[in-house]
């Protein structure tokens, strides 16, 4: 579990001594509640995320839990430090947007006839329950050869389970390497 401070001031000067401090600012949301303004110790924060199993995980702030999901996040454009999280709070029997991550299984036939395995989309939008919600998609990759891709309307979506890209956009693939 992360465990966070409540930001009281929003103004860029407090903003830039909580950076300088180690925190990382975060904004917790949710449909029908009230916005947090928080900050979390950035070093805990990424370890925790590389630990977790789930999509959702809990966050600890002023003494109050919330099982949140990461929405968005910004990075520093010269160094990648990451500078804010936007986090959604997970409320049961809503349907919310998620971002689910796709994994592959096997290697491609398509290897061997001298092809590039290219992974289009690392994860999918999708809407859906929290109870619905897969850990994640997981691909067959093994049949795909020089020039074969999986599209979004060849993956099987479980019920309740919506994505709103358009069909035709490819999700994994092999192309032909120069």
């Amino acid at each position: 579990m992360i465990e966070g401070i409540v930001r009281d001031s929003k103004h860029k000067q407090a903003t830039k001594q909580l950076r300088k401090e180690g925190y990382l600012i975060a904004n917790l949301y949710g449909k029908g509640l009230e916005n947090i303004s928080a900050a979390f110790k950035k070093n805990v924060f990424i370890k925790a995320l590389r630990a977790k199993e789930n999509i959702a995980f809990d966050v600890t702030i002023a003494g109050t839990t919330y099982k949140v999901v990461v929405q968005e996040y910004q990075k520093h454009p010269m160094t990648s430090d990451l500078l804010h999280v936007d986090l959604m709070i997970v409320q049961s029997g809503v349907r919310a947007q998620y971002f689910v991550p796709v994994t592959t299984e096997g290697t491609p036939v398509g290897l061997k006839n001298k092809g590039l395995f290219i992974v289009h989309k690392k994860r999918l939008p999708v809407r859906c329950t929290i109870e619905n919600l897969p850990a994640s998609f997981n691909l067959e990759v093994s049949k795909l050869d020089t020039g074969h891709s999986i599209l979004i309307r060849d993956m099987v979506m479980p019920a309740n389970i919506d994505c709103y890209l358009d069909p035709r956009v490819p999700v994994v693939g092999v192309i032909k390497a120069k």
